[in-house]
């Protein structure tokens, strides 16, 4: 992985801590609105996460395979981050 690996960590720890305070709020009943706002707030930051790992990709594999890899290497790494853009468009 090309991203910085302790800024992932801390940002996927963190995503953890809150899920598992969503799951605590659920036990205890809490206000649904107050669920759903801790989703968004988990969502938000997991989508943040995956835009720093796609970024440091892109700088990093994708600019690699363009540069110095075989014809076939860049198609797959254009197929790889296409299909990624799709699933994320979802």
């Amino acid at each position: 992985m090309r991203a910085d690996s302790k800024t992932v960590l801390r940002q996927l720890k963190t995503a953890k801590g809150q899920l598992e305070g969503i799951i605590k709020m659920v036990e205890e009943n809490r206000y649904c609105i107050d669920i759903s706002n801790q989703v968004l707030a988990t969502r938000a930051l997991l989508e943040r996460t995956n835009r720093t790992i796609l970024e440091a990709h892109i700088e990093g594999c994708i600019l690699d395979a363009a540069a110095t890899g075989s014809e076939e290497e860049r198609k797959e790494k254009i197929f790889e981050l296409s299909n990624m853009i799709k699933k994320m468009m979802k």
